[in-house]
């Protein structure tokens, strides 16, 4: 592939909507700052564990890599081609945001730098797999391009923290989910990175036990009524985005063998389970209103997006788009305002 069209694959991906992978900052005084000394051997347990790499020897393509992908039709290549992207760009994402924060804590706090370290290694272990699986393709992202070009968004500590430990833990049940769907139907199996997922979801939940410590290690991020409210935000933000990105790329988990809405559902529940042993609050996911708003929010999502392709002059699709931008803030602070559960009260039921 020419530099030229790697360069326009790359400006493609570098638009940014609301629901694109994106790349982050912090304040990166503020989180050396932090006193992590009541959970310090949790960390450095932590730590022995991110140095044992056991997925050292996992990420290596084998013989099966190793042919033409011409028998896939030209509409599963494309779906296939967008996986592969939006997972290149997101696992790199993590890579930056991960070694920049462990380049500034080096001096301040060694542990967590180490642990931060390691845990770029193993983003950039995955975001170049699946470059290489683009490859195959004939294709590939060029990482120094979006390095450059991206536009980073500023996150303050707590909610890197709120964001980044949901997006680990979904990260995790999303991966498993697809491995043990895969290894029972075996057929769907359309290309072999997806026989690494058990050892990326691993990778994923580590990442999100880590989190979850630092999330511990600081109650101010977990036990004020502000950070009840900020909890609930980001559950809702982070199953919303995923929720509308995949029922728009329904067609890809078809391929696969799986119905994205109910994938979706059971990563969402997985997930909510998974946070209310660290939140202090977790979705009433049960509640009648919940998925109903998320499909409507779904199919206005779906509206934009033909917007979007619509042959239409900017300044008529920007008139079109705001009653559906409208609608669907609408129905995100109705999201917000169903009732939680309180954890405390949900584990005590689950013993």
């Amino acid at each position: 592939m020419t530099t030229q069209t790697v360069s326009k694959q790359n400006q493609t991906i570098t638009k940014e909507t609301l629901l694109t992978p994106r790349f982050y900052t912090t304040d990166f005084e503020e989180m050396g700052r932090l006193d992590i000394s009541d959970n310090q051997r949790e960390f450095e347990a932590l730590l022995e564990e991110f140095r044992a790499d056991y997925n050292r020897q996992h990420f290596i393509r084998d013989k099966e890599f190793e042919q033409s992908w011409h028998h896939l039709d030209s509409n599963t290549k494309a779906l296939f081609v967008e996986f592969l992207e939006r997972s290149c760009t997101a696992e790199f994402s993590g890579f930056l945001l991960y070694k920049e924060i462990s380049r500034r804590l080096k001096k301040i706090n060694p542990v967590l730098s180490e642990c931060f370290s390691l845990m770029s290694r193993d983003e950039a272990r995955h975001a170049g797999f699946l470059n290489k699986a683009m490859g195959d393709f004939n294709l590939s992202l060029d990482l120094g391009f979006l390095t450059k070009n991206r536009k980073y968004t500023f996150f303050s500590p707590k909610f890197i923290f709120y964001a980044t430990y949901l997006s680990e833990k979904i990260g995790y049940w999303r991966y498993i989910t697809i491995y043990r769907h895969l290894e029972k139907y075996p057929s769907y199996r359309i290309y072999p990175i997806f026989k690494f997922f058990e050892s990326w979801c691993q990778d994923e939940n580590r990442h999100g036990d880590f989190f979850a410590a630092l999330l511990q290690s600081q109650p101010q991020f977990l036990n004020t009524y502000s950070a009840k409210l900020w909890c609930r935000f980001f559950l809702i933000s982070v199953f919303a985005t995923m929720y509308l990105n995949d029922c728009q790329r329904s067609e890809f988990y078809k391929l696969i063998g799986l119905d994205a809405r109910q994938y979706d559902i059971h990563v969402i529940r997985k997930t909510n389970e998974s946070a209310s042993r660290i939140f202090p609050l977790s979705l009433n996911l049960d509640h009648p209103n919940f998925f109903r708003i998320m499909d409507i929010c779904a199919t206005q999502n779906r509206l934009l997006i033909n917007l979007d392709k619509a042959n239409l002059p900017t300044y008529i699709k920007a008139v079109k788009k705001l009653p559906l931008y409208v609608k669907l803030t609408i129905n995100f602070i109705k999201l917000y305002f169903i009732p939680p559960v309180n954890s405390q009260h949900a584990r005590q039921l689950t013993k």
